[in-house]
């Protein structure tokens, strides 16, 4: 699927696109801009969370350009303009988060080094950080920082113990029903409420997105699965590992929504002392969606990106 237009959101003009292949034979649809501002201070990797799809991050596309950046932003497989894992389009599906960091090896290997300038810095948001996190100890040498808004490393408030939905989730894979919806099903974005919601407190934006699942409905996906649910699980134990975490070296920044309820703030603060190069801020009232809430939050993510990208030896070269 091409880039289309939403209503309310204007596409950053100029933008190359196309889909490239994995190695596993997953197509994945990419979107690349050039700031209109010189010196170019290098090329931002905008990876998304679950759910989400290039089209909604043209507003913060627009304000990483106009900051100076390049920016390459694609659609994770099973969602957005990428190839859909399961026969029924709508069910979020992944067997495993290693598929994810192929996908962002991917996307490094045919798109961004080829094509985009450098140095190379990651923005991140919920799912798309902890993939990014997951694929740190093999990206050293190529991205320079991370920004991680509200990454998700740990549940939030649920009705249940964790613990208890990761066995239901390993107990229906393990009789082959992971691709069963374990929460939200089908519902897309056009049909959830305001009232109630965990993601933003910014009455526009929510609307704006409705909207765009409204238009553009094949973009859009429901709920995760068992399979989803149990790989996130699986990914999140890794950050457990002392080892796996002292081989992340590239310098991140873990920014936390303080009224976020989809993830665990504590497990985010407890990372952020544990990263040999990181740390963690917070932004107090805002909700899980840091680019998608109300400027008053908002403007302060963006803030602490371009606070700390590129950082002030880049910053002293150009």
């Amino acid at each position: 699927m091409e880039l289309v237009q939403p209503i309310g959101n204007p596409m950053p003009p100029n933008p190359v696109s196309g889909h490239v292949e994995t190695v596993d034979g997953v197509k994945l649809r990419f979107a690349r801009w050039k700031t209109h501002r010189a010196p170019a201070k290098g090329t931002v990797l905008l990876l998304q969370g679950r759910a989400e799809y290039i089209e909604k991050q043209y507003e913060t596309i627009t304000d990483l350009r106009n900051a100076g950046h390049d920016v390459l932003a694609f659609d994770w497989r099973g969602q957005g303009g990428s190839s859909r894992l399961l026969k029924d389009r709508k069910r979020g599906y992944v067997a495993n988060f290693d598929q994810y960091v192929t996908d962002l090896e991917t996307i490094l290997e045919k798109v961004a080094l080829p094509d985009c300038r450098g140095p190379y810095f990651i923005l991140a948001h919920s799912t798309g950080a902890l993939v990014a996190l997951l694929a740190a100890p093999k990206l050293a040498n190529r991205i320079q920082r991370m920004v991680l808004s509200s990454p998700f490393i740990g549940f939030g408030a649920m009705p249940v113990p964790p613990g208890w939905i990761m066995s239901l989730a390993g107990f229906l894979n393990l009789v082959g029903l992971g691709s069963i919806y374990m929460a939200g099903g089908p519902k897309p974005d056009e049909r959830r409420a305001f009232t109630g919601n965990r993601l933003t407190s910014d009455t526009r934006r929510f609307a704006r997105n409705a909207g765009f699942a409204t238009q553009f409905p094949e973009l859009s996906i429901g709920g995760p699965t068992a399979g989803w649910l149990l790989a996130s699980g699986n990914a999140m134990e890794r950050l457990q590992d002392p080892d796996f975490i002292g081989s992340i070296n590239i310098p991140s920044l873990l920014v936390i929504a303080g009224a976020d309820e989809v993830v665990s703030n504590k497990a985010i603060e407890e990372l952020g002392r544990r990263l040999r190069s990181g740390r963690s801020v917070t932004i107090d009232g805002a909700r899980h969606e840091l680019l998608q809430e109300r400027d008053v939050f908002r403007e302060q993510l963006l803030a602490a990106f371009n606070a700390f990208v590129p950082g002030e030896e880049q910053q002293k070269r150009s």
